[in-house]
């Protein structure tokens, strides 16, 4: 069987296992139910085949003990003519009066069983018209149960072999959650090393020369401030206890606001993108990093994202916070995944899926309600409301 999903050699190994363990368990499982069936069946089978004889039996008897009774004559002949059936009968010193019964019976047993039929004595008749035994012997009895062995194994094999189909695509469904995760996570990483490489190879070009130049203190100064991003979404996103923070103030967001932009002046600059805003003073009870780390993904992103020479437009007003910009644009179907961590809408520019993420988090902690306004190729509108 070929995997169409790759798998590492570890979770191929766990796939086995679990596969293997699943065939075990059904096969055990469905053997005992079969042979539990087949010895019911055979049970009523062979319950339901010793009544017909005796049943059988009991119409001769009954007929020669009349036959006998009333004087008349009978000629057992007549019963040797059955499909079904040999029949033979026997006077009471256990010799043949007539039959078709060629072997040796053993009259001290009442049924006889062997691999190849089923024989009933019957004794009923009490030495009428010198009929001291019948002897019936069956021979559907074992084919049948050898019919039934076929279809029981028959049955058997195909429900394996579709209980088997049934846990390979199971076992795979369940894989494939981990290894989207292990496949996110990879990603992830060569994301991280990626958007790390990038400032700390400014920084480094920067720092070659003994004079620093002030453009060259200004990229060193804006690298970072990216690495220091960076670092502070990762220790949000793996390392702190977001759920039991209780460090609430009621800040000035406009406050706040203001003394962020600054950090956004030089990545601003390189693009050639104009930031303008329209802030009113707005209270709100949160923890001011988050609030800074909420504010500064968003803002971050939209800088990213931009054109060359776009603009930004923020405005603080009525307790509701607007960043638009005239970005790329979201596709309208990818709109509702943008807040799914590892995810990203394009791979135009850099990133690695965590900051919406941590922006979702964030305004769902403080109930903060976040709408998205995106077009492609016009822009993206990102809407809080405190």
């Amino acid at each position: 069987m070929e995997f169409n999903i790759d798998l590492t050699r570890n979770e191929k190994r766990t796939f086995y296992r679990f596969f293997a363990l699943y065939l075990g368990g059904s096969l055990f499982l469905m053997m005992l139910i079969a042979i539990l069936y087949y010895q019911n069946e055979k049970k009523l089978y062979f319950d339901l085949t010793k009544t017909r004889m005796q049943n059988v039996v009991s119409n001769i008897s009954s007929r020669i003990i009349f036959t006998h009774m009333s004087d008349s004559s009978l000629d057992l002949k007549q019963f040797l003519k059955n499909d079904i059936y040999k029949i033979s009968f026997y006077d009471k010193d256990k010799n043949l009066i007539i039959g078709n019964l060629n072997e040796k019976i053993d009259f001290t047993k009442q049924f006889i069983q062997n691999e190849q039929n089923f024989t009933l004595v019957n004794d009923s008749t009490y030495g009428h018209l010198g009929v001291a035994y019948i002897v019936i012997q069956e021979n559907l009895l074992f084919k049948s149960l050898k019919k039934m062995q076929v279809d029981i194994i028959t049955l058997f094999l195909i429900v394996y072999s579709i209980l088997a189909l049934i846990g390979f695509y199971l076992a795979k469904l369940l894989l494939k959650p981990i290894k989207d995760e292990r496949e996110k996570l990879n990603n992830f990483i060569k994301d991280t090393t990626h958007e790390l490489n990038t400032p700390i190879s400014a920084i480094l070009m920067s720092s070659e020369s003994e004079e620093l130049t002030k453009k060259q203190i200004k990229r060193i100064q804006l690298a970072a401030n990216k690495i220091s991003e960076i670092y502070k979404d990762l220790t949000y996103i793996f390392l702190e206890d977001n759920s039991e923070k209780e460090d609430f103030k009621n800040i000035n967001l406009k406050e706040v606001i203001i003394s962020q932009l600054k950090y956004f002046e030089a990545l601003a600059e390189r693009k050639k993108i104009s930031i303008s805003t329209s802030l009113e003073d707005t209270n709100y009870f949160i923890d001011e990093n988050d609030f800074i780390r909420l504010f500064n993904n968003l803002l971050s992103n939209a800088v990213k994202y931009n054109k060359m020479k776009g603009s930004i437009f923020i405005e603080l007003k009525n307790n509701t916070l607007t960043i638009k910009d005239t970005g790329i644009g979201i596709e309208e179907k990818k709109i509702n995944d943008i807040f799914n961590r590892y995810f990203r809408a394009t791979t135009q520019s850099g990133g690695f899926g965590i900051g919406l993420n941590i922006v979702k988090n964030i305004t769902t902690q403080y109930n903060i309600d976040i709408q998205v306004d995106s077009k492609v190729n016009e822009g993206t509108t990102f809407i809080l409301k405190f």
